[in-house]
């Protein structure tokens, strides 16, 4: 048997974070067992579905990294299908036309309610005959669900989990304008899909047991269903905005790397081990519906962010520099030219060590792309002043005397400079930082002018030497 999974999102919205976590353990499952990972877009909700949700939701993927097989099944496309299998089951008296009115309807739930009974319906056209219709009322098409025993799912992560028939109802498949209802949809969808594995959040756990009376009333095989917890907050309550941002695309604008968010991801509710750094190709070497966990697990922003560090650490610099220079071009207004970027790929190993998110390191990044002349903050600018223009006057001296540039040169020549001026080292570093940067923060000031080059570091130091003369 080739294992399917499948992805299939409701377009109404963002790729919410928990989402994310159910396409990667579904990707992550079928990669592990040689298998397909299928996307499907559940876009039958016309009111609410929107294009952009639908590109929110293939852009959020593909910036995770979570590629799916094939072309993606928008659900709305085969409307005709599902309408074709309920018809199926009218034929062979596994389905039957209902025609009560909703003023029926709402009696009747009434009356289940003070029962306390979970069947709403109470199945009054279940056994009658169709010539008894009313004139002019277009009917709902309901299902023949057993009226005894139980359903039960062995389900892959909660284990044997059992539902009383006498608590499912008749569940209506075909609304009374023809169009299929939700369970019908997505049953016929993951059927026709080859799906062998629903892999989705326990919240769907009820709907299980109906689309199981589906299959069995259309003799389908049924997949292995699996589902996983919820991610709750740090206060053990279900995510929700009050905990922060809930969208793919939000942790993407707050600089975190799509390799740490998938990493991070991996580890709510699965666990491999004590491993918790680990590449997505790793993981799908480990992944395994066994090692989810039934318990929720908690989204906890630190981690991420001690994540985000670590990747952003480990990461290539050329990677790096590609993630964070639409920023950059954003910030300066322009793309960055080759010497730019050149100049960006080589100042980020002094850099990454200290960033947390991307948006830290754009941050800290921009002054080696700034066009000249620089300008200074007001800290940087104090160091500019009086003496401070004068101890840049001598380290710029110095510097201009290198024949073969490099920080160790660099260094030396102005170490020099000072200790024959009386200066202490960082009476000369603090304003050539605030010349060279425009800030009082930097890695260190002999890397920048290894980075910048000398032709660039001369002419950032004599802008800063001609504003303070002026």
């Amino acid at each position: 048997m080739t294992v399917v999974t499948r992805f299939a999102p409701s377009p109404t919205g963002f790729l919410h974070i928990g989402g994310a976590r159910t396409a990667l353990f579904n990707r992550l499952y079928a990669r592990r067992h040689g298998g397909k990972f299928l996307l499907r877009i559940e876009d039958t909700d016309r009111a609410r579905s929107t294009v952009a949700a639908k590109q929110a939701i293939l852009e959020g993927l593909q910036w995770l990294g979570l590629e799916w097989d094939g072309a993606p099944v928008y659900q709305s496309d085969r409307l005709e299908r599902h309408a074709a299998v309920a018809q199926d089951l009218l034929d062979t008296g596994g389905a039957y036309r209902c025609y009560c009115s909703p003023e029926e309807l709402a009696a009747m739930r009434e009356a289940a309610r003070k029962r306390g009974s979970g069947r709403l319906y109470d199945g009054t056209w279940r056994d009658r005959d169709p010539a008894e219709a009313p004139e002019g009322v277009a009917p709902v098409v309901r299902l023949r669900a057993p009226l005894d025993g139980e359903t039960v799912i062995d389900d892959a992560v909660q284990g044997r989990v059992a539902v009383r028939n006498d608590q499912l109802d008749d569940m209506v498949l075909l609304r009374a304008d023809g169009t299929p209802t939700y369970m019908l949809s997505v049953v016929v969808d993951d059927h026709d899909m080859d799906i062998t594995h629903v892999v989705r959040g326990d919240d769907h756990l009820t709907n299980a047991f109906r689309q199981t009376l589906i299959y069995r009333a259309m003799g389908w095989d049924i997949p292995v269903f699996a589902h996983i917890p919820l991610i709750h907050g740090p206060d053990g309550a279900k995510l929700s905005k009050r905990h922060g941002a809930l969208g793919v695309e939000a942790y993407r604008d707050m600089g975190f790397p799509p390799e740490a968010v998938c990493n991070y991801l991996a580890r709510l509710g699965w666990s491999h081990g004590d491993d918790e750094i680990f590449s997505m190709a790793r993981a799908a070497d480990w992944f395994d519906l066994e090692e989810v966990g039934k318990s929720p697990a908690r989204f906890d922003l630190a981690k991420l962010t001690s994540l985000s560090a670590h990747y952003i650490r480990e990461m290539a610099d050329a990677r790096l520099a590609g993630l964070i220079e639409p920023s950059l071009a954003a910030r300066l207004g322009a793309p960055l030219t080759a010497l730019q970027r050149a100049r960006l790929v080589a100042g980020l190993p002094g850099l990454k060590p200290r960033a947390r998110t991307l948006v830290d390191l754009a941050e800290a990044a921009l002054f080696y792309c700034r066009p000249r002349p620089l300008q200074p903050d007001a800290k940087a600018a104090k160091l500019l002043d009086g003496d401070g223009r004068e101890r840049l006057a001598l380290a710029r001296a110095a510097l201009a005397g290198i024949a073969n540039w490099s920080a160790e040169s660099a260094e030396s020549a102005v170490r020099a400079a000072a200790e024959a001026a009386g200066e202490k080292l960082g009476a000369l570093a603090q304003p050539l930082r605030a010349a060279l940067t425009g800030s009082t923060v930097s890695p260190g000031i002999f890397e920048v002018l290894d980075v910048l080059g000398k032709a660039e570091s001369l002419g950032r130091i004599d802008d800063s030497l001609g504003r303070a003369a002026g």
